[in-house]
């Protein structure tokens, strides 16, 4: 049985950052604490949101348009909330997400240029004012991000293979997404030690929500 009622902490970041191996071990420490954990991801995390991971994540870079990608990623997002999150949240559950609606924001809105503008309306219009308890969002170098996912054997790269200047845009974006919503975000350098990376973790998530 869960200890309180439910929260829903995201990681963000670019390609290379390292929020999957942070999230699991993130989860870990949450479980320990004597909770109930959910960790899933975006896109995905519903059978649904599952199919449209793949339409979106592999093939060709120009397969989708900005605005192509944002409207799968709120489709595919919708169901991962109706089905997977807003029920866990429901019973206690705390939810890990890596990656979240500030992904759509930095990688389609800023790297894809279709602006934060357009971005918000579509958020506005399906999402509404639901938005986590906490993101922690990863800042790494857009060549070392990449450098790190350099070898990597999976067909999941279609954002990996986006040009440099997309990956600069997106991280501008991470950054000014941290800025404009200090009130849920912290951004946290990703650069060190994944030991270190996950100690800060943990403290973030001890200060902002189980004091």
């Amino acid at each position: 049985m869960s200890k309180d009622t439910g929260k829903f902490i995201t990681l963000e970041g670019g390609d290379g950052s390292g929020k999957s191996t942070q999230s699991r071990e993130l989860a870990e420490f949450i479980k320990a604490s004597g909770r109930e954990v959910l960790l899933t991801r975006e896109p995905g995390g519903a059978a649904g949101a599952d199919e449209i991971r793949k339409l979106l994540l592999t093939g060709d870079p120009d397969r989708w348009d900005g605005a192509e990608e944002t409207l799968l990623f709120y489709t595919a997002r919708l169901n991962h909330l109706r089905l997977t999150v807003k029920p866990a949240l429901a019973k206690g559950i705390w939810v890990i997400s890596d990656r979240f609606a500030d992904s759509t924001m930095a990688y389609q809105g800023y790297g894809n240029r279709l602006g934060p503008e357009n971005v918000q309306k579509i958020h506005d219009v399906t999402v509404g004012s639901f938005e986590p308890d906490l993101t922690c969002i990863l800042d790494l170098d857009v060549y070392e991000g990449l450098k790190r996912t350099h070898g990597r054997s999976h067909d999941e790269d279609r954002f990996e293979r986006m040009d440099i200047e997309f990956h600069e845009r997106m991280r501008k974006g991470f950054q000014a997404i941290a800025k404009e919503n200090s009130h849920r975000c912290v951004l946290l350098d990703a650069s060190g030690e994944p030991g270190v990376i996950q100690r800060e973790l943990r403290r973030t998530v001890q200060d902002r929500l189980m004091s």
